[in-house]
């Protein structure tokens, strides 16, 4: 199965330390590696993005940043695990490299499954 990972924070947090970025780069190659992780990546500030939204029938498009948003949406990867708890396993593993990392930080790994995915 795969789950879909989703990783927020506040965007004024800085830079994640050297640590950090060193234990997510073995982690992600273990994790390529052993086929746990289909893909992952980082996303750029909300200052270089745009929402579109659709309602009343009209589409707005409103650029970045969003003040209003208390977290962003900083990264995601797609899992492949065999059970809902080995998705939630993998997503404690890169949590806590965040802790021991970077205290301080605060954020969320939201896990959901995919249902549909394009080759």
């Amino acid at each position: 199965m795969r789950f879909l990972s989703i990783v927020k924070s506040a965007e004024n947090q800085g830079p994640p330390p050297q640590a950090l970025l060193d234990a997510m780069a073995k982690l992600t190659e273990d994790s390529l590696r052993d086929g746990s992780l289909v893909q992952t990546g980082g996303l750029s500030a909300s200052s270089t993005g745009a929402r579109l939204r659709v309602s009343g029938g009209k589409l707005t498009v409103t650029d970045g940043p969003f003040a209003e948003a208390k977290e962003v949406v900083g990264g995601y990867a797609v899992l492949e695990a065999k059970s809902r708890e080995e998705a939630l396993e993998a997503a404690r593993r890169f949590m806590r490299l965040h802790q021991q990392h970077w205290p301080g930080w605060e954020g969320e790994c939201e896990i959901r499954q995919v249902w549909f995915l394009a080759p």
